[in-house]
């Protein structure tokens, strides 16, 4: 009797996600072959295990995880995966970690373009490699049409503190300088124009960048001096001195003449009545620095590409703790406070 070996069924070729790119078969292997490992694959993430086993230096460690819904998923100056990566890296790096491994799970849509897909997968890739980071472990699911928009990441990262360093929001003094490492409403005005439609002289572009190179610089030449780093995402600068106010119970006083905006982003809060203090930022840093301190660390930012308008637009004070005030262009005072609602929906 001849025996017939059994050959594996082709595989079809399809140029969108299917259901059955997450089930675990054929086509989910065919899908990590044609997307995910030509452009991810590294050591750790070859062995295509359930988990990756990682060397870690001695010393603290610090996790992020932070979770992307992003719409649209393409925007200018970036797209959801370069955010995914970029996002999660400066969350460790605002620690004073050295972001060295993340994870990126995948939730996609059927009908998804595979060819987006790849897109983004090729964006994450090329922002892990500029941040000097590898993308270790993940994971794939598939939903049905209209059970999520398209693509949703979470990213999650491992970083190691520097010995030494104690970056934390409760730690402000008064007098502490506040830093701002450029303009504000960026990435944020970024997503709304292109989401509305809206045109202007030039195109708003978002601010997306991994901030760990000049967050590194910085703690190599002033490491004692900071007090507290973030980066104003949702809610903006708002929303990120208010929390540094309320944590370190002091007051906060800056100076609205000092606060850097690019003029078409000005013009596209205006039009849609927002402050562009309470929009986001994807690739800024504020900072807590000791008053003596403050103008060595402007030199070190504005030396830097992602730093270049770095100014100083207020200081700690003993006044109104837990509270942001700014002076106007008039003269006149007037509070800063957190945003009652999400103003901007799905930005991040």
């Amino acid at each position: 009797m001849t025996i017939v070996p059994i050959c594996p069924a082709p595989v079809m070729q399809h140029e969108t996600v299917q259901m059955a790119h997450g089930a675990g078969g054929r086509l989910s292997q065919t899908l990590m072959q044609r997307v995910f490992m030509p452009h991810l694959h590294n050591a750790f993430l070859d062995l295509l295990d359930d988990q990756a086993k990682l060397d870690l230096p001695p010393g603290r460690t610090a996790f992020s995880t932070d979770t992307y819904v992003v719409s649209p998923v393409f925007f200018p100056g970036g797209n959801i995966g370069e955010l995914a990566v970029n996002g999660t890296v400066n969350d460790l790096a605002v620690g004073g970690a050295k972001p060295l491994y993340l994870s990126a799970g995948f939730v996609l849509e059927e009908g998804f373009s595979l060819a987006e897909l790849e897109d983004i997968v090729k964006s994450m890739a090329e922002a892990a490699r500029r941040a000097g980071v590898m993308i270790v472990t993940g994971d794939t699911k598939v939903v049905g049409k209209g059970q999520c928009d398209r693509i949703f990441i979470n990213t999650s990262g491992i970083g190691i503190i520097r010995e030494g360093v104690n970056l934390s929001c409760r730690n402000l003094k008064v007098s502490d300088s506040i830093i701002l490492s450029g303009t504000v409403g960026d990435h944020g005005m970024a997503i709304m124009t292109s989401r509305e439609g809206l045109s202007f002289q030039s195109r708003i572009t978002s601010d997306c960048a991994a901030l760990n190179g000049m967050i590194s610089t910085i703690l190599d030449e002033v490491p004692f001096a900071i007090h507290a780093m973030r980066d104003p995402t949702r809610g903006g600068v708002a929303a990120t001195l208010n929390e540094l106010a309320s944590s370190s119970s002091v007051g906060i006083e800056i100076h609205e003449t000092t606060i850097p905006v690019k003029p078409d982003v000005r013009g596209a809060c205006e039009l849609l009545g927002i402050d562009p203090l309470h929009v986001a930022n994807e690739g800024k840093l504020v900072v807590a620095v000791a008053a003596g301190d403050a103008e060595r660390v402007l030199e070190v930012m504005r030396a830097l590409d992602l730093g270049r308008d770095a100014v100083i637009i207020g200081s700690v004070v003993d006044d109104h703790p837990g509270m942001v005030v700014m002076r106007t262009v008039y003269g006149s005072r007037r509070i800063i406070d957190l945003p009652l609602g999400e103003q901007l929906p799905r930005i991040c």
